[in-house]
């Protein structure tokens, strides 16, 4: 009888992994099933490929195949079993498909034996259908800070197969409402349960998956939920201290500003970061800013402190030529 070639048949390579084959299966099963498909010969590649993944799914079919593939027991396109060959792979009720086992080929009947009589139920035969979770679908939505701070609702439309009247998946726009927790982070994803792509055969319809992407603050910057906030102080401010009111995510704080404080120095503000367990933490990171001398006394009163002072920025650099 003719030899099957399951690999070929399910488009992947010999040495294909168990998740390859999974994949693979689940892209043509939607592609050829009976109830969506327009494509010629659509149900007969949909039952070779019920056959197929009922062998390569398998370890011990396939093990078997490739044992007997190895052995020469295909000899060009042809089965020939070693003498007495019967397959100790164990055939469990409708297997892994829900396709007819009765309709497979006489070369999957000769490797593994029993075609008939398996894959029924009380009520009679299986089905040729069977059903197929829906996949799921990944959308991008962008939102601010604050709400990203204090949670926010989302209303939006996106294009999504809907079963039509005749239980075929149609493309649909669709409004859905989405509920955005507090304390979300950039790149995280929400879940909202079957309201992805619909379900082939009676299955369950696959997921929608909204990924946050948090539009740039004027103010902040974020990494994960930790914030930073650049904070503007005058020399004075930095060279003796002061208490300074802060903006945070969740409204303004009294910060002290140590005395001999430096550019560029990090302060923490605990929890004050994006909600959460734990909740981030803001930094703020102090900028130095030199106020311009607008006036001849301006200009005298610097110059008087440049003299009391006898400061050098660069007394500690080693300046050579």
């Amino acid at each position: 009888m003719k030899t099957v070639d399951y690999y070929e048949v399910m488009g992947v390579a010999e040495d294909a992994s168990a998740d390859d084959i999974k994949k693979a299966y689940r892209r043509l099963a939607r592609k050829y099933h009976p109830d969506v498909s327009s494509a010629p010969g659509a149900e007969e590649k949909f039952k070779a490929l019920g056959e197929a993944y009922e062998v390569l799914k398998d370890p011990d079919k396939r093990d078997e195949y490739d044992t007997l593939r190895k052995y020469g027991a295909f000899a060009g396109e042809q089965f020939s079993p070693p003498p007495d060959w019967q397959s100790r792979a164990e055939f469990s009720e409708g297997g892994y498909t829900e396709v007819d086992p009765r309709q497979f080929s006489e070369f999957f009947e000769a490797m593994y034996g029993r075609r008939g009589g398996v894959g029924t139920q009380a009520g009679g035969p299986r089905s040729r259908g069977f059903a197929f979770r829906g996949e799921d679908v990944n959308a991008r939505i962008s939102i601010g800070l604050a709400e990203a701070y204090s949670g926010t609702t989302r209303t939006f439309s996106l294009q999504i197969n809907r079963l039509d009247d005749n239980g075929i998946p149609t493309p649909e726009l669709i409004t859905l409402k989405a509920t955005i927790p507090a304390g979300v982070i950039n790149g995280q994803k929400i879940r909202l349960r079957g309201q992805g792509q619909a379900g082939i055969g009676g299955g369950e319809n696959g997921d929608l998956f909204l990924e946050v992407a948090l539009v740039h603050d004027p103010r902040f910057s974020v990494d994960g939920r930790d914030v930073t906030l650049v904070l503007p102080i005058s020399p004075w401010e930095a060279i003796l201290g002061a208490t300074l009111d802060v903006p945070t995510l969740g409204g303004r704080v009294k910060l002290t500003i140590p005395a001999a404080a430096n550019a560029g120095q990090k302060l923490r503000l605990k929890g004050k970061g994006l909600p959460g367990k734990p909740a981030g933490d803001q930094y703020v990171v102090l900028r130095i800013v030199v106020p311009q001398a607008h006036s001849e006394e301006d200009r005298e009163l610097v110059r008087k402190m440049q003299e009391q002072m006898s400061f050098d920025p660069r007394a500690e650099m080693e300046i050579s030529g």
